[in-house]
């Protein structure tokens, strides 16, 4: 039997060591955006059109990222302070302008060199359990986990081709956080019917396009199921902005009030 006096201090001890984890955390969001953060991040295209009205609250939701999740190399990856940098300047444009807070709950991002394998179970209308292994580039698991592959982060560097893997996991992140209310139908906000009717109806015109076979602004992937599409469409609307707007009015529209921004209205 553990003695009381054990378990009290032992109780102090993770008590203390909470508060000091809570004080050291404090102080990074106190320190302003280093400097020489703003040259690694000049590498990213989507960052480079980011106005200055609009980086700051981005800057603070990265820091509060970078000072709350673990980032975890896999593979025999080594993951640098750029990488890290890179991948929550990107994922704060998500939720700076409407909660920066939306990331407390994740604990890790895990980074593989390229593409990972993964074990994958389907299962049909009839019941048929099919077992197999996908190639992947991004995976978000949970509300506490999303695996990342590099190659593919620095693949979307090569110009505003629409694809952005950190954008397509950590918008997945933001619908497992709502538990699915942003892509099932549930009621998550006073314009959630109208935001799914928008949702819903730019999704059937992506999965007509593809079954016609014609080309499409938001890639063909986003036709998979709505969860999809929400993530791929998001891809689009900061990458290709502009001609997201022209193509898309409704749901850009939609997105510029969830999200917070208007990245068709930047440089």
């Amino acid at each position: 039997m553990i003695a009381p006096a054990l378990i009290g201090a032992a109780l102090v001890i993770i008590v203390s060591w909470r508060i000091a984890r809570a004080r050291r955390r404090a102080r990074e969001l106190d320190q302003p955006f280093p400097e020489e953060w703003h040259a690694l991040l000049a590498r990213v295209p989507l960052w480079r059109r980011v106005p200055p009205p609009v980086r700051a609250p981005v800057e603070h939701a990265a820091q509060r990222l970078l000072a709350r999740v673990s980032f975890i190399g896999c593979n025999g990856l080594t993951v640098t302070d750029e990488m890290r940098l890179v991948i929550a300047a990107q994922a704060a444009l998500l939720v700076a302008h409407r909660d920066s807070r939306a990331y407390d709950a994740l604990y890790s991002v895990l980074v593989y060199p390229g593409e990972f394998v993964v074990e994958d179970r389907d299962e049909d209308e009839f019941g048929l359990v099919t077992v197999g292994r996908r190639a992947l580039s991004g995976q978000a698991i949970d509300v506490s986990r999303i695996v990342l592959s590099w190659e593919d982060i620095e693949a979307g560097f090569t110009g505003d081709d629409g694809y952005n893997v950190v954008l397509h996991e950590f918008a997945h992140y933001l619908d497992h956080l709502a538990e699915g209310a942003l892509t099932d139908g549930g009621a998550l906000a006073p314009s959630a019917a109208r935001w799914h009717a928008t949702l819903e109806s730019a999704y059937e015109a992506l999965c007509d396009a593809v079954d016609r076979g014609e080309d499409s602004l938001i890639d063909p992937y986003g036709a998979e199921d709505l969860a999809e599409f929400f993530a791929t469409a998001t891809e689009v609307f900061f990458e290709r902005a502009r001609e997201f707007r022209v193509a898309h009015p409704g749901l850009h529209a939609e997105l510029c009030e969830f999200y917070g921004v208007d990245p068709a209205a930047w440089p």
